[in-house]
């Protein structure tokens, strides 16, 4: 049945809280324990070098600090904490149905790891520490913009101005923005003038794009019966090419409920044999349709 497809589920079909929510909760109650003990407990130093993420750490042992890392923010810039929580938040409603709460939740710690290792890479000897959610932030971006990249999105850049943008450019915007800082100015030993960590980003994205490449595609990991395990670049970043026969358009009646529930079990058998980058714009927009249409039921 549509239901019983992870990317055809409602995202509440019980009173249970998402692990989505608990992670956000669980970043805002680590940001509160930050403040209380650099406020009241006068004890903010002691508390980032056990929590947060740096080089020296590493050396004496601390490898909680390439998890815990992603908990901590700035405690004196709420915009930290404030962009990387409804980034997250916005971002993980759109993937959790799809991955499912296990998944999700590996895939974005793996993103926080991946970043975090890159980071202590480009700064081993900087003495420097990071701390922050977006490299599993950017994780999530990178998975979201190759599962649904010409899907357009509405940002409020500065909180005030709407700008619409497709996730695949949004994603190869931001990889531009942290090659270029990471390579003028962290390797540089320059702190960025944006004050991110570029490198944590890089090591996020770089574990969200191997996920799709390469274990997305993988029966074992997928466990999903006759999906191939050819490996292949997301289709929004292949060469396009004139197709070999022009396929006659066609359009499915929304109105009529059975025929709509067998046009989307052929695209979702689609998905399950060929992976979701083998679907045409048509067959996105029409589960896209589907799925708000069947929601409002």
């Amino acid at each position: 049945m549509l239901y019983d497809r992870p990317y055809m589920r409602p995202q509440r079909q019980d009173g249970n809280t998402s692990v989505l929510v608990w992670l956000v909760c669980s970043i805002v109650a680590a940001f509160i324990l930050e403040k209380v003990f650099l406020t009241f407990l006068h004890a903010g130093p002691a508390f980032e070098s056990l929590f947060a993420l740096s080089a020296n750490g590493l050396r004496e042992g601390r490898v909680w600090t390439l998890v815990t890392y992603s908990f901590l923010h700035s405690p004196d810039n709420f915009l930290h904490i404030i962009c990387n929580v409804m980034a997250l938040y916005f971002i993980g409603r759109e993937l959790l149905p799809v991955l499912g709460p296990r998944r999700f939740l590996a895939i974005y710690f793996a993103g926080v790891v991946a970043g975090g290792l890159l980071w202590s890479a480009v700064n081993w000897h900087t003495g420097a520490l990071v701390i922050g959610a977006s490299g599993g932030v950017m994780t999530l971006l990178i998975v979201f913009a190759c599962f649904f990249p010409d899907r357009e999105v509405t940002l409020l850049l500065l909180f005030v101005l709407p700008v619409t943008v497709k996730p695949k450019y949004l994603a190869l915007g931001c990889a531009a923005v942290d090659l270029f800082g990471c390579v003028f100015y962290e390797l540089m030993g320059n702190p960025s003038p944006l004050g991110f960590a570029h490198s944590a980003h890089l090591g996020g994205m770089a574990a969200g794009f191997i996920y799709f490449r390469f274990i997305y595609s993988t029966p074992a990991w997928a466990g999903r019966i006759g999906r191939s395990s050819t490996v292949e670049l997301p289709q929004w970043m292949k060469r396009s090419s004139p197709p070999a026969v022009a396929r006659p358009a066609y359009r499915v009646n929304l109105g009529n409920r059975e025929d709509l529930r067998a046009e989307v079990d052929r695209i979702l058998d689609k998905i399950n044999s060929k992976g979701f980058g083998a679907l045409t714009p048509e067959e996105k927009r029409l589960l896209d349709d589907a799925r708000e249409q069947l929601s409002r039921q």
